[in-house]
């Protein structure tokens, strides 16, 4: 498709190109920030037990400090406060509220998450949650088998049914998984995440899991709350390496399995045929009435969007050209991608409303007197913010935007090496410094603002 002029990036222009109601935030997990790993009763997650494993992150650390947000927390959300921001997008720690995944509640933990949304309502910021960004309780892993057991599943619904009780007339929204993707490939195909698990059959358990969970969740909160449900997936659009049939056909297999393999169960109730038939052998046991329980009506979908991927005949990624250059993470930048995706949602689903839940960029930032100018990542959010005001200009119903990070943090298995975050951590002293992208970003909020 050919893409439409975009708006010009100054502040000013962006501000005038939403609609007064768009929605600003910023995002985080808790796993990544809270820190306080084993206190007030939080049990272990799997990844707690995960960073353990020497070798498994780059840089040999782990969360048991991260932000320390867990102590902090009032800071933060000041922080949002001073950015002039709508909204707040954070996850929920399922360890830290159920030590075991079944069974007793931990009431101190449920009182941490009392106090921040009493907090981020005074501050006059949304609270967006996430039931499950990662963490799963390490003794559900150990005793059950982890996402790879269907027990797990009604495990997750009681807890979402728990929180939605809990906190669900104070929430915005509650999404119940954060990529899914993830959880599934990285964690039980590739070994990159935790559990560590290395198998195309096994991961496809697991995101079949996580699915029918997913509805499950949806449908045990709508019992008890009238706060918008829905899920964030995680998009990478793919793209053929080159124009021959054999690399068309291997990226509409990369989008088969990274794409419509959640999207179509989600939203239509049944998997893609051609990716379901490319994994043969691999593919899960689904039991009947499954696609129905994973069907729910959805008041959004969240979307988390980094880059794209380019994919050869033999399915493995490419390099791209990196026109606009390259994240920290190695991330070529393709701002169009965005548009493009956003408006192919729209045309061939016919989504609920969408929210950017995601999108940012590692930089390696440097402190230099006192301030951290990282002009790379300004542009980058300026030109995702266009490519979001031309998908909405195309027919894609966007709603919010989310920047990932608020904060530097720990970035999974890259450790802390990985800056994300519009305010730069210290972590030896936990002292935090708005970046020059923060400063930008609360300039175009506020020009926003004044058109409403």
């Amino acid at each position: 498709m050919t893409l439409p002029d975009l708006p010009r990036a100054e502040p000013a222009a962006l501000a005038d190109a939403f609609p007064p109601d768009f929605l600003w935030g910023v995002a985080t997990s808790a796993a990544q920030i809270e820190g306080a790993a084993f206190e007030d009763g939080k049990g272990a997650s799997i990844w707690d037990h995960f960073c353990r494993q020497p070798g498994r992150i780059k840089d040999g650390s782990n969360i048991d400090v991260a932000c320390d947000h867990y102590h902090r927390f009032r800071d933060d959300v000041a922080l949002m406060q001073q950015l002039g921001l709508d909204c707040y997008r954070f996850s929920l720690s399922w360890p830290r509220v159920q030590p075991d995944g079944q069974g007793a509640w931990n009431e101190a933990g449920f009182a941490f998450y009392d106090r921040l949304l009493d907090a981020l309502l005074e501050a006059g910021l949304q609270p967006h949650a996430t039931l499950y960004h990662w963490d799963l309780p390490q003794a559900l892993d150990e005793q059950l088998g982890g996402w790879l057991s269907r027990d797990v599943v009604g495990h997750f619904a009681d807890y979402a049914a728990e929180v939605a009780r809990r906190f669900g007339d104070r929430l915005a929204s509650i999404a119940t998984h954060n990529e899914p993707w993830c959880t599934a490939t990285l964690g039980y195909e590739t070994a990159q995440f935790a559990p560590g698990h290395t198998s195309r059959a096994e991961s496809l358990q697991v995101a079949h899991h996580l699915m029918l969970s997913h509805g499950d969740a949806v449908a045990a909160m709508r019992a008890v709350t009238r706060t918008p449900l829905g899920i964030v997936l995680n998009h990478t659009p793919a793209f053929p390496a080159t124009p021959t049939e054999a690399d068309r056909r291997a990226a509409r297999i990369d989008d088969g399995l990274n794409v419509r393999w959640y999207m179509d169960p989600i939203l239509r109730g049944c998997y893609p045929a051609d990716a379901w038939q490319h994994v043969g052998a691999d593919a899960p046991q689904v039991a009947a009435g499954d696609l129905d329980r994973i069907r729910q009506p959805l008041d959004f979908l969240g979307l988390n969007f980094y880059t794209r991927s380019l994919v050869g005949a033999d399915g493995q990624p490419v390099t791209g050209p990196g026109a606009r250059g390259f994240t920290d993470m190695g991330w070529e930048i393709v701002p169009e991608v965005l548009t493009q995706h956003l408006v192919r949602l729209a045309r061939e689903y016919n989504p609920p409303p969408l929210y950017i839940t995601e999108n940012g960029m590692a930089n390696a930032d440097r402190l230099v007197d006192g301030r951290v100018p990282d002009a790379e990542r300004t542009a980058y959010l300026a030109s995702h913010l266009q490519a979001v005001a031309a998908a909405r200009n195309l027919g894609a119903d966007v709603r919010g935007y989310f920047y990932w990070s608020l904060l530097d943090n720990f970035e999974w298995n890259s450790g802390y090496a990985k800056r994300f975050g519009l305010v730069h951590v210290d972590y030896a002293t936990q002292e935090r410094r708005l970046k020059d992208s923060a400063l930008w970003y609360a300039d175009m909020i506020r020009r926003h603002r004044q058109r409403r």
